[in-house]
């Protein structure tokens, strides 16, 4: 209940409308990896998966800045059921990929920023290699790009107030890792796919 009347707050408070281009709202095991401009992006494309999708999915979010506070940590481990991952110094007993792998599971699915860390510029920044070794190691899991337009305008950085401005999540078509591809290669073209959906 408390999700559901979260992510109806989230639609309507971001004015956001889903748009499925390439693929269908199913509930299949897939990673959701999209450009990052605001602290909204993660809660809003979560917001914008049908029930049966976001009861499955989880948002990754860095430790640093949902472990804060009293009201982030309960909205990530209670509301978007994140896995909160250590950007600043992981370790080999920390690893992000290792943590990104363990939740996936058997059922579950993933929503990804490959940036690292929210922009200020118009475009997205060269992804990190973590998409790149999520596809290697789990070719069975669909990966799909998403292009999140006017987050950012809606909670531009270092504001608490919201502006309204209309907001659009588009899913394009899911890719994967082709045989022999490399890692800089496949980088480039998940960059490429996520930017040839915007309007």
């Amino acid at each position: 209940m408390i999700r559901s009347l979260i992510a109806g707050s989230l639609r309507v408070f971001s004015g956001s409308v889903a748009r499925w281009q390439g693929c269908a709202p199913e509930p299949v095991q897939r990673v959701y990896f999209a450009n990052h401009t605001s602290n909204l992006d993660g809660p809003v494309l979560w917001a914008s998966l049908p029930p049966q999708v976001r009861v499955v999915t989880r948002m990754v979010g860095a430790k640093d800045y949902w472990s804060v506070g009293r009201l982030r940590p309960y909205l990530a481990c209670h509301v978007f059921n994140a896995v909160l991952i250590e950007r600043k110094k992981p370790t080999p007993e920390c690893n992000p990929l290792d943590d990104m792998i363990n939740a996936l599971g058997e059922r579950h699915s993933l929503i990804l920023f490959p940036e690292g860390g929210r922009q200020t510029s118009p475009e997205p920044q060269p992804f990190k290699p973590g998409l790149f070794h999520l596809a290697k190691k789990r070719p069975d899991v669909q990966l799909v790009p998403v292009w999140m337009e006017n987050l950012n305008r809606i909670l531009p950085k270092g504001e608490i107030l919201p502006v309204p401005v209309l907001g659009s999540v588009t899913f394009g078509t899911p890719i994967k890792l082709e045989q022999g591809e490399t890692k800089p290669d496949f980088l480039v073209r998940a960059r490429e796919m996520v930017l040839s959906l915007r309007q």
